[in-house]
């Protein structure tokens, strides 16, 4: 569904992303982890088109991402980000359904999608008539979903989605999030900190640092057969932050 060849990307004299190739299968749930400025959201943003390679190639349903098929491309992905990402002077419908009316959907189609949106996502509907503002941050988080899915894309992208949410709120998100891959079955690359909400929504786990892949695979090869010290490292920091 998704393949990065060869991509790399500089601002400056730092590497964001060194020469990294990885493909993302159809129906595959992928979490990408690592320290801040390893290159997670960068990779994410590249598949999206909202960053461009220095080098390499980006294929979407093979598809070359190039600046004459990204809009074309974006439809078919759902982006989430941070507290939703949400346009402030919209009300949360409008945020819900703008890319649906732009590309003038039939507003009986829309209700009926937004209807069905506000129910896998456990939304009120009459939250959808205010502004984020007025919203907590789990909700907003759960707009910034509706709307990511709005257009039946076939691909979700999540770049920390629940990082600034309560442990409370986040535990009920994780948990819904997991149903919702399972129940749309799309292609999901998510970008946490977390290995254990990594391991807990995503099949395969990609660990990254300084702009390239240390290891690809499940918690247990994590866990078993770490692929450089680096690994075990990564993994017994995450323990000593459960065990605080």
């Amino acid at each position: 569904m998704i393949e990065l060849a060869g991509v790399s990307k500089r601002y400056g004299a730092t590497t964001a992303l060194s020469s990294l190739s990885i493909r993302f299968g159809d129906h595959e749930t992928t979490a990408l982890i690592g320290p801040s400025g390893c290159g997670k959201s960068t990779l994410l943003r590249m598949i999206v088109g909202l960053v461009e390679p220095d080098t390499g190639v980006v294929e979407v349903d093979g598809e070359r991402l190039t600046a004459r098929t990204e809009q074309q491309i974006r439809r078919k992905i759902g982006y989430v980000i941070q507290d939703g990402g949400l346009f402030p002077h919209w009300t949360c419908r409008q945020n819900v359904v703008v890319m649906a009316a732009h590309l003038k959907t039939p507003p009986a189609d829309i209700e009926q999608r937004v209807r069905e949106l506000c129910e896998v996502t456990r939304l009120p509907a009459e939250m959808l008539d205010r502004y984020p503002a007025e919203l907590s941050g789990g909700q907003r988080q759960r707009v910034g979903l509706m709307r990511a899915l709005m257009l039946r894309p076939n691909i979700l992208l999540l770049d920390e989605p629940l990082a600034a949410l309560d442990p409370l709120v986040r535990s009920a998100l994780q948990d819904d999030l997991k149903r919702l891959f399972e129940t749309f079955g799309q292609t999901v690359v998510m970008v946490t900190h977390d290995m254990g909400e990594a391991a807990y929504l995503a099949g395969r786990i990609v660990l990254m640092r300084e702009g390239s892949i240390v290891q690809d695979g499940s918690l247990e090869d994590f866990q078993i057969r770490p692929a450089e010290p680096f690994v075990a490292e990564f993994l017994n920091a995450q323990r000593r932050l459960v065990a605080l």
